[in-house]
């Protein structure tokens, strides 16, 4: 059978992907957690996660489900409360808010779902004919949201080709490994031989203890992934730790890429993180003088570099490279005065395509806020759903 967990319970429905198999021999109707077509499923621990609903149908293959112990099922009397409808109120606005006032428990990343509290917590409940009407509305109106979006999220997709096209063709026309030709006066350069000799290629701290909040910042492969890269994001170790490794310190305009994780994410660091410092998942890339640090970065996001990269990458539960691969990357490296014009033109069309993403994530984020706006009216009565429409929402 399956079991569907937090990861699995997501904001658009569950990822099958992410479910998991499980052997069992017996009447699966009486396991513990078994999930029927109707339930409404509730993650139940993390920031982040807690309070996530999701709506429980059926499984596409038919296995039978069960919730894992960190989701938590509430199955309504239907002669009482439409399923649909708790769905959207348990998602509504109201709602979750008063999960995080007051129904859950304990601190940090360790809160917790209070399930006795769950079953106390007040519902509207209009008509059962009232519930069904606001349900079915929701249903239509989110459907044309969720087609909104997925157009939202193809067109991203779109814009994401477009710049690897731009990185492949400006940067490395077609070459991917060292048999490949490449354009006169180009060869193909060892990355170390592109760093600075005095400041080589290197991870950081080992173990950074916990975070301190008067310490020096550290980078995590994370960071750069997710683009954290300021002094008020990065969880920071204590002096005496990281006086150990001080030949790893970063400066302003050194490139830092995840060796691990993330393997190959790049960015440059700001001036302010001057003195920083990296951890292990996370490698410094000092920029050799006669080398333009913007066309290093670039090239190092092309597909040409990428794919070597991840052609070294190792490891089954925690994925990585080693310093001694990541070093011996070979890059297509034209003149000093080539890699100037090729940035800039790069960067020129990358900075096109950077304003056309960021309008989507701001419709994106807009879409979602209406969706949000529209289910919390619905469910507490401020739209007669019976003459309301999606007005606004244009596919």
């Amino acid at each position: 059978m399956r079991a569907i967990s937090q990861a699995a319970n997501q904001a658009d429905g569950i990822d099958w992907s992410r479910t998991r198999f499980h052997d069992f021999d017996g009447d699966v109707t009486k396991l513990k957690g078994y999930l029927q077509p109707e339930d409404v499923i509730i993650n139940s621990t993390g920031t982040g996660t807690l309070g996530r609903v999701g709506y429980f149908s059926g499984a596409p293959d038919g296995i039978p489900c069960m919730a894992d112990s960190h989701v938590t099922i509430a199955r309504t009397k239907h002669d009482e409360l439409h399923p649909r409808f708790a769905y959207y109120w348990l998602g509504s606005r109201p709602f979750q808010e008063y999960v995080y006032a007051a129904l859950a428990v304990g601190a940090t990343n360790q809160i917790e779902l209070n399930r006795e509290s769950l079953g106390d917590a007040p519902v509207p409940a209009p008509p059962l004919d009232e519930q069904r009407r606001i349900a079915g509305f929701l249903d239509e109106e989110t459907a044309r949201m969720n087609r909104l979006g997925s157009t939202l999220a193809r067109f991203d997709e779109d814009v994401q080709e477009r710049e690897r096209a731009a990185l492949a063709q400006m940067l490395h026309p077609g070459a991917q490994d060292a048999a490949d030709s490449l354009p006169d006066g180009w060869n193909w350069t060892p990355l170390m031989h592109l760093t600075d000799q005095f400041r080589q290629i290197m991870y950081g701290i080992v173990l950074p203890g916990p975070n301190v909040a008067d310490g020096v910042p550290i980078i995590k492969g994370g960071d750069v992934a997710a683009n954290r890269l300021s002094p008020h994001a990065l969880n920071r170790t204590t002096r005496d730790i990281e006086s150990r490794y001080a030949r790893s310190r970063v400066k302003g305009g050194d490139l830092v890429i995840a060796i691990r994780g993330s393997v190959g994410e790049i960015a440059v660091v700001p001036e302010e993180l001057t003195g920083a410092n990296l951890t292990q998942d996370a490698a410094r890339i000092s920029v050799a003088a006669g080398v333009s640090a913007d066309w290093l970065r670039l090239v190092l996001e092309s597909p040409a570099v990428v794919h070597q990269i991840q052609q070294r990458v190792t490891g089954a539960t925690i994925k990585g490279i080693n310093i001694w691969d990541l070093k011996r990357v070979l890059v297509p490296t034209p003149s000093l005065a080539e890699q100037h014009s090729l940035a800039g033109s790069v960067s020129r069309s990358l900075g096109t395509h950077e304003a056309l993403r960021s309008r989507v994530a701001r419709h994106s984020a807009l879409l979602t806020e209406r969706r949000q706006a529209l289910i919390t009216a619905a469910v507490t009565g401020q739209i007669d759903v019976s003459t309301a429409s999606g007005r606004g929402i244009e596919e």
